[in-house]
């Protein structure tokens, strides 16, 4: 009698290639070559960025530039063809802000003028501030200690200088000699950092924190920085919370202090780049913070040092900021595509829609939204099937905590407080995210969904040749994919290049249009409305990890 053994073998291969098969996601080529010829020789995504940044930048959340780019936005979705396109109010904000006129000038020991921009939601000056500066420095670098040396420096600085302050031009931050560059300011992904970062990391066990001040940070920016965007969610809020806490004790003691203005100098201001965030609260209930100015490193360096040697400084300062006297709406730019025999369920794409306001929000994040927007106008303009509606947001409140994607999340998935999940929690599919700046895309960050790897292997096999073929098991964050995946729904940022973002152009007045680069978001409009594609046209959701357990109620 023959042996049965090879038969059985053949019915055992035959059941494996069934299951590899049914697990392979069909992509269709002839639509991924509609798709690059769109988004290649049709291409509009620079001029999106343009409107974005020349025509409309900077876009600080709440301001008016803000409402403009907003109103301009739903107006080019619309032409489109994109249906219920608005801005979705998610409640009130903070003070609106926008500068009307500034100046920054050294009269003594002669004139210059200097290289300055306010600091967002400073007050104005009642007239020109002249007088002479006032060296009382704080180093206010976590990397130091982390909060609670953060804390503890500012509580020994709060005991010197009470009631030293009134009227004065205070000089704040320390004159650090400038770290010689030692790295080129551009940089691509080598093929060998790619495979570093596609190498899962090493098994450990999470930190043990209950309160952000018992968290031991790196002592370099560099890991610190790196800490910042994988850090769990939870501690990622906590870590935010106590930044504002800190914030506003520092603004209530100058406010209480009678400070007439005051200098702050940047590590990344030198080489003329001049770095801008926030003076203090952007909340109506909580005081404005003084006057306030960067410059660059070299000026204040400069005056810093003529203080500290007792020789004659004489500055004079202005600033018009236009201000709401209570706090306005914050609000996401929505609209979408209606999908056919899945309607009901969504797939969204989104990048943050606020800047900072010394540039014109170009790689942050304006090129995220010129190419969601152009994502948007390629699957419109091809009129491609697409099962599930596709739905574009584009976020406001990103830079003050992810604030309109996770207010956008809450009202209509989940409050992560509880995890209470709402009746559209069911029928999202997946968000994509873009906010890494100008670079393209090499890849996808996993954040840990094992499942999700064969699928994005298969979706980017026809972008091998334009370099998206990374795929990494870790986690990134900063970003607002982390408001989807906190209440167990398929987030994704992906992994693009960094070009000269963190190097030059991150919140600084670089970061324009003239950084950008079209080839880089041409290739990410392709990529990413082809995976929309894929995602709305599957035969089943996205697969979904369990739930994360409901955060800590605040």
């Amino acid at each position: 009698m023959r042996s049965r053994k090879p038969a059985a073998l053949v019915a055992a291969l035959v059941a494996c290639l069934s299951v590899v098969a049914a697990s392979q996601e069909p992509v269709d080529l002839a639509v991924v070559d509609r798709i690059k010829t769109q988004a290649f020789s049709r291409s509009e995504v620079m001029d999106h960025l343009r409107n974005l940044t020349d025509a409309h930048g900077p876009r600080l959340t709440g301001s008016r530039e803000f409402e403009d780019a907003a109103k301009w936005v739903t107006d080019r979705l619309s032409s489109f063809g994109l249906s219920n396109v608005h801005v979705e109010r998610w409640g009130p904000f903070g003070r609106s802000w926008s500068i009307d006129g500034y100046s920054a000038e050294m009269l003594a020991p002669h004139y210059e003028r200097l290289d300055a921009e306010p600091l967002a939601w400073s007050a104005s000056t009642a007239a020109p501030v002249t007088g002479e500066p006032m060296l009382a420095p704080l180093d206010l670098s976590i990397v130091r200690g982390g909060t609670k040396r953060m804390a503890d420096d500012f509580d020994a600085y709060r005991r010197r200088w009470t009631g030293k302050l009134r009227g004065r031009i205070v000089l704040f931050t320390p004159d650090k000699p400038s770290p010689p560059r030692e790295t080129a300011p551009f940089h691509r992904y080598t093929d060998a950092e790619l495979a570093d970062l596609a190498r899962a990391p090493e098994p450990a066990v999470p930190p043990r924190v209950t309160r952000i001040d018992d968290l031991e940070w790196p002592e370099t920016p560099q890991e610190a920085f790196k800490l910042f965007m994988t850090m769990p969610e939870s501690m990622l809020d906590a870590l935010i919370d106590r930044f504002d806490e800190l914030s506003l004790q520092r603004t209530k003691f100058f406010v209480d202090e009678g400070v007439a203005a005051i200098l702050v100098g940047d590590e990344r201001a030198r080489e003329g780049l001049l770095a801008a965030e926030a003076a203090g609260p952007f909340r109506s209930r909580e005081p404005t913070a003084p006057p306030t100015f960067v410059i660059t490193a070299e000026q204040y360096g400069r005056i810093a040092r003529l203080v500290e040697h007792q020789e004659p400084v004489r500055l004079r300062l202005e600033l018009r900021a236009i201000a709401s006297p209570g706090d306005v709406d914050g609000g996401n730019v929505v609209g979408e595509i209606p999908g056919g025999a899945k309607r009901d369920e969504v797939v969204m794409v989104g990048a943050h829609f606020d800047s900072w306001h010394s540039g014109t929000g170009a790689t942050d994040n304006g090129a995220g939204s010129a190419v969601m927007i152009e994502v948007m106008r390629i699957l419109a303009a091809l009129k491609l099937r697409l099962d599930r509606t596709v739905r574009v947001a584009l976020w406001g409140g990103e830079e003050q905590g992810l604030l309109g994607s996770r207010a956008y999340v809450k009202a209509h998935f989940a409050d992560p407080a509880t995890l209470q999940l709402g009746p559209e929690h069911a029928r999202l599919s997946g968000y994509f995210n873009l906010d890494n700046g100008s670079g393209r895309i090499r890849g996808v960050y996993l954040q840990g969904h094992e499942a999700m790897r064969p699928l994005f292997e298969q979706w980017l096999a026809p972008f091998h040749d334009l370099g998206a073929a990374t795929l990494t098991i870790r986690n990134t964050g900063g970003t607002d994919h982390l408001s989807f995946t906190r209440v167990g729904l398929p987030g994704f940022q992906f992994i693009q290049d960094p070009l000269d973002y963190e190097s030059t152009t991150h919140h600084t007045s670089a970061d324009t249009y003239g950084h950008a680069i079209a080839a880089d978001l041409m290739q990410a409009s392709a990529i990413i409305a082809s995976v929309v594609y894929d995602a709305a046209n599957r035969a089943e959701r996205l697969p979904r990890r369990a739930l994360p357990p409901a955060a800590a109620t605040k």
